[in-house]
């Protein structure tokens, strides 16, 4: 067993893992943070979509370890103050969602992407959100909901 210790959505985590405990596997399971969904085990889905640090990451390819003395943001960590984060209420607003499976991981990426660029582009979104897949919709609603977040964004500086 290895000890990890790391800030989860603001908060400090100290936590015993085996070696090979993926990073969602300590979300989803003693965290009890199910917002970060496993969909493919494989990096192809994006659906276990979290920020390290600021920068997204898919959990299921990162050991619990080597998020040591890391920053880890949820989807649950969005919302401040009972309020939710501008993506988060896109996606609601835009109907950019269907079942909701890969939203977490949408919103995760989305807002990586709005860190970094916060007025993109249409075809910008579409290559932020490419490691995303999404098997509902066609897509319209989401990219609607990533530049409507970003114009929320921009109206709140």
């Amino acid at each position: 067993m290895n000890r990890v210790n790391l800030v989860v959505n603001g908060q400090p985590v100290d936590a015993e893992v085996e070696p090979r405990t993926l990073l969602v596997e300590l979300l989803r399971g003693p965290l009890g943070l199910t917002g970060t969904h496993v969909g493919c085990d494989t990096s192809q889905c994006g659906c276990c979509t979290v920020l390290v640090d600021g920068e997204s990451v898919k959990s299921c390819t990162m050991l619990a370890v080597q998020a040591q003395g890391r920053q880890v943001t949820t989807v649950e960590g969005l919302a401040q103050g009972g309020r939710m984060h501008p993506v988060q209420q896109a996606f609601i607003d835009c109907h950019g969602l269907q079942c909701g499976f890969c939203t977490p991981g949408m919103i995760m990426t989305a807002t990586c992407l709005l860190q970094h660029n916060p007025k993109p582009t249409e075809a910008e979104i579409v290559k932020a959100l490419e490691g995303n897949l999404c098997r509902c919709t066609g897509y319209v609603n989401i990219v609607a909901a990533v530049k409507t977040a970003a114009d929320s964004m921009e109206a709140a500086r």
